[in-house]
């Protein structure tokens, strides 16, 4: 059963910060402010203490950032949900690793985290009391930048991945979206029974592969169900091919 009113804790080292996030947690009726933090050490001593429901938390820190506030409470006993409210969207990826409810750009609107708030109360609901599971070893979740917000994207949804550089495109239904990321991070990341490697520049959803063909010369053919042909690169070849012989 979701619980009537969120334990919150405010965590943030701008005064000004912190006092709008006040503002707008009085304004919602899941919200139960029980105190704020200036930084991530004082942060963690709090929420030992007050126990809170949910964390609204500062990445961008001295000493004891967001990032590793959140690690540390993903190994604790009372394990708050945790909500991210940052003026940077690189650390998206980061934020799904420690399992966050959400992930919001400053300036944050009254809108905004009123749905973020609504997904931790969902989400504690959830558990109802019982501890958290610990988070999966494979991606489940992408935060990713759409307009002025971040968005929450399933991996199962992801079609495609193409290296951009030093960024990552992920395709999705007709749609794609940018993040900052590795290829060889994703890979290690993604569920190797759903997701391929065909090449050095990209990934794709296993189903979504039809045929493989090969030019008589060696070269290899991922043939994807959009008629798509994505050349398989040497160093992959074998993973590849092993989805023949059902392995």
């Amino acid at each position: 059963m979701v619980a009537e009113r969120l334990r919150t804790l405010i965590v943030d080292d701008e005064p000004l910060a912190v006092e709008r996030m006040q503002i707008l947690c009085a304004g919602l009726d899941q919200v139960d402010l029980v105190g704020t933090a200036v930084d991530g050490d004082a942060a963690l001593r709090l929420i030992d203490v007050l126990k809170p429901d949910l964390v609204l938390l500062d990445i961008a820190m001295p000493h004891c950032d967001g990032i590793s506030v959140a690690q540390s409470l993903a190994r604790a006993l009372h394990r708050p949900a945790v909500i991210f409210c940052t003026a940077f969207d690189q650390h998206a990826v980061a934020a799904f690793e420690v399992a966050a409810v959400d992930y919001v750009l400053k300036p944050v609107s009254a809108e905004r985290l009123a749905r973020a708030v609504a997904r931790a109360a969902e989400a504690k609901g959830l558990r109802s009391g019982d501890p958290a599971p610990p988070p999966s070893r494979w991606i489940e979740d992408f935060w990713v930048p759409h307009r002025s917000e971040m968005i929450r994207i399933s991996a199962d949804d992801i079609e495609r991945i193409d290296a951009e550089r030093d960024y990552m495109r992920l395709s999705i239904g007709g749609r794609s979206y940018l993040i900052h990321q590795t290829i060889s991070e994703l890979e290690r990341r993604l569920n190797p029974e759903r997701f391929i490697r065909l090449h050095r520049s990209v990934i794709v959803r296993r189903d979504r592969i039809v045929k493989l063909r090969h030019d008589g010369l060696g070269v290899w053919y991922a043939e994807l169900i959009d008629d798509a042909q994505v050349r398989i690169g040497r160093t992959y070849q074998a993973a590849v091919k092993a989805i023949l012989a059902g392995r």
